[in-house]
């Protein structure tokens, strides 16, 4: 009993001391929950048939991947594997890219969106603007951090709530829009759905640029 106590202290001190451990804590939390938000989303498409589902719980498994890969590397104290791993995420950010302006072209193609049944929408609400509001938090703290892992792995956190909010505007507009006019629609999803995607590419670019600038850097000072 006094050797958990102990145990349980070391870990409370360290916590509130070391910031990577404590990011890392922070870090296992977010894909737990990105975990069950994949789930849910895989679930809901298999059982109400919606590629829209399944096609953003894709999107979604490669987003934790990366959070895997930052993860892993979360406690490294090597400046230049951590540059390198920064700069592989911004460049997976920007394939990745792709693949989501392919899903909203289809979106507004085809006038359609998610569609959460139930009460489920109003939960999937909560989530977005939790995840929304957290990831701009810690995307500002992050600045003042010298780690590009963590810098990193906030940047995931902010794409996948934005991607989030895409998917819950069209199931709003599918939901509380009514007969209204298509077009509007249409419009709303193609307009959030370009500047989301411009976020992302600008968010790639500097990752890639300010890792690519301080790789240089470190090799002429050697």
């Amino acid at each position: 009993m006094e050797k958990l106590k102990e145990t349980l202290k070391t870990v409370r001190e360290r916590f509130l001391t070391d910031f990577r451990f404590r990011a890392g804590v922070f870090l296992g939390i977010n894909f737990f929950i990105n975990f069950l938000y994949i789930v849910m989303k895989l679930v809901s498409g298999i059982y109400y048939r919606s590629a829209w589902f399944i096609a953003l719980a894709v999107y979604y498994i490669l987003l934790a991947l990366i959070r895997l890969m930052l993860l892993h590397r979360v406690n490294t104290r090597d400046e230049r594997m951590e540059l390198r791993r920064y700069r592989l995420c911004g460049i997976m950010l920007l394939l990745m890219n792709q693949a989501l302006v392919g899903i909203i072209v289809f979106m507004v193609h085809q006038n359609r969106g998610f569609n959460y049944p139930g009460v489920l929408i109003y939960a999937m609400a909560l989530y977005s603007f939790y995840a929304v509001i957290m990831a701009t938090i810690n995307v500002t703290r992050s600045r003042r951090q010298e780690s590009p892992v963590l810098s990193a792995a906030k940047a995931i956190d902010f794409v996948a709530a934005l991607v989030s909010l895409l998917s819950l505007t069209t199931a709003m507009l599918a939901r509380f829009g009514g007969d209204g006019d298509p077009m509007f629609r249409r419009v709303i999803t193609a307009l959030e759905g370009g500047v989301i995607c411009v976020i992302m590419i600008l968010m790639a670019i500097y990752m890639i640029v300010r890792a690519s600038r301080k790789l240089n850097r470190l090799s002429r000072e050697t």
